[in-house]
């Protein structure tokens, strides 16, 4: 199974999700990366009442022995539907790699 079908397969499994989009974004990264770096769009019920470090955290929980390997980077927006809604499904782009071999 692909490390984006397993992410995928683990949050559906974990949260009751209303939104959910992964992007692969290792292309923006130096090196040969193919499956390392993500961003994560997932709004669920499950957020409500709950600070973003407590979303981080349950999303960390579902994920914990794929992050580091073959996880390196994890770009987190997470929502309430209410937050989306208000938001109207904005997400900020990522920011272009600065690192390793990549300039600019």
């Amino acid at each position: 199974m692909s490390v984006e079908n397993e992410i995928e397969k683990r949050l559906r499994d974990g949260l009751e999700l209303i939104e959910y989009r992964l992007e692969n974004e290792s292309h923006m990264h130096s090196g040969d990366r193919t499956d390392t770096h993500f961003k994560l769009v997932a709004v669920s019920p499950d957020f409500s009442g709950k600070r973003l470090v407590q979303r981080h955290q349950q999303i960390y929980g579902l994920l914990s022995d794929l992050m580091q390997n073959p996880i390196h980077a994890l770009a987190m927006h997470l929502h309430t539907p209410e937050e989306w809604a208000s938001q109207q499904g904005f997400v900020p782009d990522s920011p272009n790699c600065m690192g390793g071999s990549k300039t600019g």
